[in-house]
């Protein structure tokens, strides 16, 4: 839905990490990360507040539930620290191997 059906284009190239739920279903809390990475973690995150009504409205229809959580964003850096993680991990290969 965020790539198909939103024109913003804050929204380039992101993607859902994770989505919690509340046991109330008061509030969905949506984790977001971009290729790009945390650069643009500001903008993104204007972004899916501007889109927050029609994205819950769109997904209300769509999922049956008796009430539909308010959609809260965060930015998620699990995809960013793994990638440090493995470019450490690379630069100890290459240390060792070169030993």
């Amino acid at each position: 839905m965020l790539i198909r059906e939103i024109s913003d284009p804050r929204l380039d190239l992101i993607y859902v990490t994770d989505v919690k739920v509340d046991r109330e279903l008061a509030y969905a809390d949506v984790f977001v990360s971009a290729v790009e990475g945390h650069e643009r973690r500001a903008e993104i995150l204007s972004g899916l507040e501007s889109a927050s009504g029609f994205i819950r409205r769109t997904l209300a229809g769509r999922v049956d539930l008796r009430v539909f959580p308010r959609l809260r964003f965060h930015w998620d850096p699990t995809p960013e620290n793994a990638d440090q993680i493995e470019k450490t991990l690379a630069e100890l290969r290459a240390k060792r191997g070169g030993k």
